[in-house]
């Protein structure tokens, strides 16, 4: 029983090893077609090493017509072999268009009707001759006996710039006799894998020829072999795109690649901005820096102010405007520029029961030339004094420049001085605005810190460090001056700083109004939390300054933050000529009106972002001429339709105001501004 099994045993490997039928003629030469055009239009060698393509499977016996089916590797992830990049699997349109042309190649070599020519050589001899690229994986090894892959004789076919290989059975003498190449396409066919972590790259090719396919005959089986020396495997063995097919398709893949990467660049440009945008939006509003898209109710939200209502205006109006002292309430009230307050309505019940009060304000000299973003509290305080009839006293933050923004050297020493000149020249533009000097003072605080003393000593004592850095945000790096300033910016919001100009001591109910923009209330959130420590109990706020906060100027190229002085072409500066005023408002003055004027006439401008508007609300006092001015930008409609309109007359405005303003400062000399800084009572 053990001998009959192991009898039959034999028997079927007997069997097994009887090699199949040779493929068809035209599937043979089908093959080597493909094989060249997988090459040629991928740029990788037609063979050897890991090149070397796989048995071709004899799909032709169990489908009963001519077909087969075989794998070339590539190399790995997307064609380390290849000049070309492979599709990977993620883009089946790049997969597909790479068996198209595959197909597209073997086939116009088949109407080329390339000559093939055939020779045989020894086995041994032909791979010594030409290598291992004639192979494939089932001829690297080859098999015993009789008729096998052993022989000592081998077939080889040469096509011409195209292949050089041993086929699997009798080829025709040209390509035309091979009909039609079709790859099928779908499960268990064609395919390419390839991918960036793939560790192998292949396209298989699931082939079948269509046609009428001519018996093969003894003018095909007799073809000439080429020439000694003609047949120049070189080209094909090196990674290079032969191929037009191959050229096409590679320049289409590098174009899509070219048009992702630009996509991807501004798509990464987009996000960029995007954040840039979101950053520039973003409202950073403190002590020390503003920037982004304010939004103004946030803000009083955040501060814990009050936004001025139509009630505390009228009741401004008829403490002011009604009591004969103004005409009209300022431009600056009736637009909401001056918008937010603290204790704005307990301050006026000082005025109605005509309790004194002071108005205290300042300016931080850090340039020789104040710009119109300065000048508006300053418009607006000399106002506030002519409607209430009432003291003022002006703060020039000499040392806290010098605290926050000075230089030292070893060779010339550090700066002070520098700021303490700019005082002068700015207290220069400050009197220009028409302060009545009889109840104004302005002093430096280098030269009057002594009388604010005791109190800037008191401001110290009341407030920790941590709440100082918490207000103002400093840390270790900040110099001790930094740190110990806002009690100096506070001290004057008491009257007993003032024992001579306001002939005041520690006993003084005097109330105190603060205008100022809204990124100095935090010194003054700061005074208000200790202010009861430094007045009496009678006092009629408690001591706290009431305060008034105004918008901010917004700088030439947006409406967003506020100007500047470091940037010169983002302000109108109160030295700069009529002709700077005319060229930076004109070049530099961002727009809101649209790109074309089909478009302006159809849409109007957007007169929220739009900085010649924004800015005549600031300085045209005709509140009619203001409205005509918004209806018509807004509307694309009438005489100031146009962008250009508008700069226009903002530029004869601001002409008419910078020159009237120069005119009064050039009057002014060092010994006015003495006389400004002496300490005097001013009641």
């Amino acid at each position: 029983t053990t001998l009959a099994r192991t009898a039959r045993a034999r028997q079927k490997k007997k069997k097994a090893s009887v090699p199949p039928p040779p493929p068809p003629p035209c599937v043979s030469t089908a093959l080597l077609l493909l094989r060249g055009a997988v090459a040629g239009v991928t740029g990788c060698p037609i063979g050897g090493g890991d090149s070397t393509p796989s048995l071709m499977q004899p799909t032709y016996l169990k489908e009963g017509r001519p077909s087969g089916k075989f794998s070339v590797c590539l190399g790995k992830k997307q064609g380390t072999l290849c000049q070309m990049t492979i599709a990977d699997d993620s883009d089946a349109e790049g997969q597909e268009a790479l068996l198209d042309a595959i197909e597209a190649a073997a086939n116009r070599m088949v109407g080329y009707d390339l000559i093939v020519q055939t020779f045989a050589m020894d086995r041994q001899e032909a791979i010594e001759t030409f290598g291992e690229c004639i192979l494939d994986q089932s001829q690297k090894k080859p098999k015993k006996g009789k008729g096998g892959a052993g022989d000592s004789t081998v077939t080889l076919a040469w096509i011409g710039g195209v292949v050089l290989a041993i086929p699997p059975g009798p080829v025709y003498a040209s390509t035309k006799s091979v009909g039609r190449i079709v790859l099928e396409r779908g499960n268990l066919a064609s395919g390419v894998t390839a991918g960036k972590k793939a560790r192998k790259c292949e396209v298989v090719l699931k082939f079948h020829c269509t046609g009428d396919h001519p018996v093969l005959s003894a003018s095909d089986e007799a073809a000439a072999p080429p020439p000694a020396g003609e047949i120049d495997l070189q080209p094909l063995l090196t990674a290079a795109i032969r191929f037009p097919e191959g050229e096409t398709l590679h320049q289409a893949a590098e174009q899509k690649a070219q048009a992702e990467a630009k996509e991807a660049e501004e798509a990464k440009e987009e996000a960029a901005d995007e954040q840039n945008e979101k950053k520039d939006e973003e409202m950073v509003v403190n002590a020390f820096e503003v920037s982004g898209k304010i939004d103004y109710n946030k803000l009083v939200d955040n501060f814990g102010s009050k936004l001025i209502d139509d009630q505390l205006l009228q009741r401004l109006e008829r403490l002011t405007v009604g009591r004969g002292t103004v005409p009209y309430l300022h431009r600056f009230l009736r637009r909401n520029t001056f918008f937010s307050h603290r204790d704005l309505s307990r301050l006026l019940d000082c005025v109605e029961k005509n309790e004194p009060f002071y108005l205290y304000t300042g300016r931080g000299p850090s340039s020789g030339a104040m710009h119109l973003g300065h000048l508006v509290p300053f418009l607006f305080t000399q106002w506030l004094q002519k409607a209430f009839d009432c003291p003022l006293v002006i703060q020039m933050t000499d040392d806290e420049k010098f605290l926050f923004k000075g230089e030292y050297s070893d060779e010339s020493g550090d700066n002070l001085d520098y700021f303490a000149d700019l005082t002068f020249e700015n207290a220069r533009d400050i009197i220009a605005c028409g302060f009545d000097p009889q109840k104004t003072f302005i002093f430096s605080d280098l030269r009057y810190v002594g009388s604010m003393y005791p109190n800037i000593v008191r401001i110290w004592k009341s407030v920790t460090s941590n709440q100082v850095n918490n207000i103002f945000g400093f840390d270790g790096t900040a110099n001790i001056g930094k740190v110990g300033f806002p009690a100096i910016q506070a001290a004057p919001s008491f009257p007993s700083s003032f024992p001579t100009v306001l002939n005041a001591s520690r006993d003084s109910n005097m109330a105190c109004l603060i205008p100022c923009a809204i990124d100095q209330d935090p010194y003054f959130r700061m005074t208000r939390d200790v202010a009861h420590k430094l007045v009496p109990k009678s006092h009629p706020l408690g001591g706290k300054p009431a305060l008034i906060h105004s918008k901010f100027f917004p700088p030439l190229q947006g409406a967003a933050g506020k100007m500047s002085s470091s940037d010169p072409n983002s302000a109108i500066f109160l030295t700069d000529t009529p002709e700077d005023i005319e060229r930076k408002i004109k070049e530099f003055a961002f727009s809101g009106g649209q790109k074309t004027k089909k478009l302006q006439e159809e849409l109007g401008a957007d007169l929220n972002v739009d900085v010649s508007y924004q800015w005549l609300k600031f300085f045209l006092e005709d509140d009619a001429e203001l409205e005509k001015i918004g209806q018509d930008y807004g509307s694309g409609k009438g005489e100031y339709w146009s962008t250009a309109t508008v700069k226009k007359r903002l530029v004869q405005e601001l002409q008419d105001l910078v020159s009237e303003h120069q005119k009064r400062r050039a009057v002014i000399t060092s010994e006015v501004v003495e006389e400004w800084m002496k300490e005097r009572c001013i009641l």
